[in-house]
């Protein structure tokens, strides 16, 4: 009696490994096949980091650094949905997209009101390139990187995205968000710590926004870091309303050439125009990535038109006006050339930026916009122009 109840409990100890095993598998299996996962639904032909890096850098081919920026920003969005899915280490579907290219997690940024993970930093990882050979970092690879999600339409974060989507909607600026805060210090600890040109900042949609403006802070202050913008947010009632505004400029200015000049007051104007001059020794020139299907950031490829508002002065995305130095306010805009109309969630989509068939052109550098929320960075506000005149 004794042996058989001994060989029972065998029995049953044999069965419940195999079916430890089996489900170890299944959940492998799992994982594998998710449409997430990097094999899956990742880059195809992206080799990583090796040896001949050494030699012939990978991250000098412009292709190669925005694939890779794109699948960081992947990263993060998989972050969060590891996060509210709670997959431990052995089943995450986030280490994969960053393994291949000899990089690792260092801290996630996350939102204090709802606790979800909005973005990462993430550096090169020293020890998993060694144990490829790669002995140094690759000319042209940064050192460290933010990396920004946009928009996460799960019910435990759909909240404060939308906000913050409202929030930049509404008046064109995000520095009221407290991921704001915890983007900036985050760039500038990392910039201040390998400096500027060994660190980047990547972000998509609502993420490239806050990337974005993000970026420009931190240029306020003399530091220039490498920025790459998929999808960037364009549309805002605020540019609206400033459109409808320069087309009533346009009105007025007509009328008023038609009315009798007055000296007293053109010299007026004159005075102010002079009321503003350039700032600055180094331009900051982000990268954008746009699809002219995607209806949220195809504002970006309207060009500036020359037109000036003889009363922003004191705006954050204010114009040049006429008689003040011109400030050429540029960025490198790349546009998707995929021929044909494309439905929004696929112009939209951050999968594209990685896809074997897409096809980019530089665009225009003057773009409206891009002038519009850059120009702050070379002038000076007509209201510090006193306290500036005396500081010469």
């Amino acid at each position: 009696m004794a042996k058989r109840g001994v060989e029972e409990m065998r029995n049953e100890m044999v069965v419940e490994a195999e079916g430890e095993v089996k489900m170890e598998n299944f959940e492998k299996s799992v994982v594998e096949a998710h449409p997430y996962a990097f094999h899956v639904s990742g880059p195809r032909n992206v080799a990583s980091p090796n040896w001949r890096d050494l030699i012939s850098s990978s991250w000098k081919d412009a292709n190669y650094k925005r694939t890779v920026m794109a699948c960081f920003v992947q990263a993060v969005y998989l972050l969060e949905i590891d996060r509210q899915e709670n997959r431990t280490e052995e089943n995450a579907l986030a280490p994969k997209w960053l393994i291949p290219f000899k990089y690792k997690l260092v801290k996630t940024l996350n939102d204090e009101r709802d606790g979800s993970i909005f973005g990462a930093i993430l550096e090169w990882d020293r020890s998993a390139a060694l144990s490829d050979f790669v002995l140094i970092r690759p000319s042209g690879a940064p050192r460290a990187v933010v990396a920004l999600r946009g928009t996460l339409l799960k019910s435990q974060t759909m909240r404060r995205d939308i906000e913050d989507d409202l929030r930049f909607f509404a008046w064109e600026s995000l520095k009221g968000s407290v991921r704001f805060s915890t983007a900036f210090n985050a760039l500038k600890s990392i910039a201040t710590k390998y400096g500027s040109s060994n660190v980047c900042i990547v972000g998509h949609s609502l993420g490239a926004g806050f990337a974005l403006q993000v970026g420009k802070a931190l240029a306020k202050e003399g530091i220039h870091v490498e920025a790459h913008l998929f999808n960037p947010p364009s549309v805002s009632l605020a540019m609206s309303l400033r459109n409808i505004g320069e087309k009533a400029g346009i009105a007025w200015k007509r009328l008023k050439s038609m009315l009798p000049s007055n000296h007293d007051t053109q010299a007026s104007y004159e005075e102010n125009d002079a009321a503003s001059f350039r700032i600055g020794l180094k331009q900051w020139i982000p990268h954008l990535y746009i699809n002219n299907s995607d209806y949220i950031c195809c504002s970006y490829t309207d060009q500036e038109n020359g037109l000036r508002d003889e009363n922003e002065a004191d705006k954050e995305n204010a114009k040049p006006r006429n008689g003040q130095q011109q400030v050429v306010a540029a960025a490198k805009l790349f546009l998707s050339s995929n021929k044909g109309k494309q439905k929004f969630l696929e112009a939209h989509g951050l999968e594209q930026w990685w896809s074997d068939n897409l096809e980019l052109q530089m665009a225009i550098s003057n773009s409206k916009l891009i002038s519009q929320q850059l120009k702050s960075l070379y002038t000076l506000p007509a209201s510090q122009l006193t306290q500036a005149n005396r500081g010469r």
